[in-house]
């Protein structure tokens, strides 16, 4: 009975062999006796506008095994252990699978690629993989990105761009033994296409120094942390871009940022946005730059009394004066002249509540509330920066429009591609828009080079130039709760110089800093990066005739300039 059965199977499994095609034992044969092995493309490098790499990737051998060449997984691995500073107990486990491939360490340094190989361990291989480099260490490391074990782009611009940067793997295929013994060389070839360069806006120079000065501040001040941009104002071309915490160690110094805080970030901008207030004021008629008004030391809006950082008696300020002095109460007389449709339909068109246009992964559009919604106290703490939020680059957009006679600029990050035949393909210029007119962004450039001549910010001062911006200091809201962090603040300058004739567009912001004030925390910096900028880009001091003609219409209405006061 048994060899019936025996028989019977046979001759089912004989008539199951001949009805088969030919080809399905073909292609079962070449599977056994044909390996398929990807050839990984080379990324593209990032390079400053200057052709100074940023982060390049260089071939380093990868250390993997065939399994079923391994004659002695217990001594292989107490080998290999030392050498790759790994457990031995792990690669005995991988060396003793069932499998022809298994990596044991991946883009490995030189010196220990040698020593594996030095072993001549039999079914150890070795194979070249492309490993990410960063030839000027951290800077910049938060607007660059990470890139994973597998050379794909996990952050920043490395993510960004990763389509452009990746290029397309290749592949080869060549015939091994059973046994997974390569032995009749390469059968088919397929070569990757390497990914295309990145150039981008940012000068290494200027970089690295404005996180030096970032750097020196955050440490002298006790900040939790910082950020810095730096633009060339005519174009929008992002020329520095910082982004630093501080060392958990009090003795280490600040780190890089764990992503890019100017565009992922928001924070309540204060002072800084009364340039807007003011700025829609004059653009609507609603006062003109000899306008005097009546300032009082409080001002009740609502349910809500809303104070001066130093106390004063009512004063006849000019709309100079409120600028200079940074003037709650001012700003918010001002406001209440504009009304709240007109105040959120400017602080739209300078850029507040959109994404910059950098497109840059987790960029936030900043939070605005609908006019609708604003409560009784929101015509006083929106205009002088309370309220909303914005990111730091959109801050510096804000100011970068005023600078540009009235024209918003697009920021901009990257400058070109280039691909591996060395063609370069510019990217498009900014967006450029209409926000306010030449003639008020030139009285509202006058305004701001008083407060840096004889108001809050004249810590930001060069020597040779005149220098147009503004102070901020604005408390930090509580997180997951109504109302603000006790004595937290972020403290921030903004501006740009030459005042005559911009070429450089700069914003500062100290995370909790002591002492408080944007005027002596955050304008040091910018006069600081802002003067190695000058020099770098070798952009000269405006004529004579310029300077003292801008001096001159500086002067406050009745020709007297009030004593310095701190930022509020």
């Amino acid at each position: 009975m048994f060899s019936l059965v025996a028989f019977c199977a046979l001759a089912g499994r004989l008539v199951f062999l001949q009805a088969t095609p030919p080809e399905q034992y073909r292609a079962f044969g070449e599977r056994q006796l044909m390996k398929r092995m990807e050839l990984p493309a080379a990324r593209g490098a990032i390079f400053d506008r200057n052709g100074r790499e940023l982060a390049l990737s260089v071939r380093q051998a990868t250390v993997w095994a065939n399994p079923r060449q391994v004659t002695d997984p217990v001594g292989q691995a107490a080998a290999l252990a030392p050498v790759l500073g790994l457990d031995a107990a792990l690669l005995q486990d991988r060396l003793s699978r069932d499998a022809a491939f298994v990596y044991l360490a991946r883009t490995v340094a030189d010196p220990v690629a040698d020593q594996v190989e030095a072993l001549g361990l039999a079914g150890i291989h070795l194979v070249p993989e492309p490993k990410r480099f960063s030839p000027a260490g951290d800077l910049a490391a938060p607007v660059l990105g990470r890139v994973g074990i597998d050379n794909d782009g996990l952050s920043g611009l490395e993510l960004q761009f990763e389509k452009v940067l990746a290029g397309r793997a290749g592949s080869q295929v060549v015939e091994q033994t059973p046994a997974g013994t390569p032995y009749d060389g390469v059968r088919k070839r397929t070569p990757a296409v390497a990914g295309d360069d990145l150039v981008l806006t940012l000068d290494r120079s200027l970089q690295f120094e404005t996180e030096r000065a970032l750097a020196s501040q955050i440490v002298s001040s006790t900040a939790k942390g910082g950020i810095a941009i730096v633009m060339e104002s005519h174009t929008g071309e992002v020329l520095a871009l910082a982004n630093l915490v501080a060392n958990p160690d009090p003795t280490g110094p600040p780190l890089p940022a764990a992503k890019n805080l100017a565009v992922t970030n928001v924070y309540e901008p204060g002072s800084v946005n009364k340039l807007i207030t003011i700025a829609a004021a004059l653009e609507e008629g609603v006062v003109g730059a000899e306008t005097r008004l009546a300032v009082p030391g409080t001002i009740k809006v609502a349910d809500h009394v809303f104070k001066e950082h130093d106390p004063h008696p009512t004063v006849q300020w000019s709309i100079t004066d409120i600028m200079a002095e940074s003037s709650n109460v001012g700003s918010i007389m001002i406001a209440q002249k504009l009304g709240k449709h007109r105040i959120d339909r400017y602080l739209r068109d300078f850029g507040f509540g959109e994404r910059s246009g950098l497109r840059f992964p987790g960029e936030s559009r900043g939070l605005m509330l609908d006019p609708a919604k604003w409560s009784g106290t929101s015509i006083g703490t929106i205009p002088i920066g309370q309220g909303i939020a914005v990111t730091a680059m959109q801050t510096l957009a804000a100011y970068n429009t005023v600078a540009n006679g009235g024209e918003y600029v697009a920021p901009k990050l990257v400058k070109a591609t280039v691909d591996a035949h060395g063609r370069s393909k510019p990217t498009p210029t900014s967006v450029r828009r209409r926000v306010i007119s030449g003639d008020t962004a030139a009285q509202v450039t006058e305004m701001m080079s008083e407060v840096v001549r004889r108001g809050t910010g004249i810590n930001a001062a060069i020597d040779g130039y005149t220098v147009a911006g503004k102070t901020g200091t604005a408390r930090k809201p509580l997180e997951g709760a109504r109302g603000y962090k006790e004595g937290a603040y972020v403290s921030s300058f903004a501006g740009f110089v030459p005042a005559e004739r911009p070429a450089l567009t700069a914003v500062v912001m100290l995370d909790e800093p002591t002492p408080i004030y944007g005027g002596l925390v955050a304008a040091p910096v910018f006069a600081e990066v802002a003067r190695y900028g000058l020099r770098q880009f070798r952009i000269p001091p405006p004529p004579l005739s310029l300077v003292s003609t801008a001096a001159a219409a500086n002067l406050p209405a009745g020709g007297s300039a009030s004593a310095p006061v701190p930022s509020p």
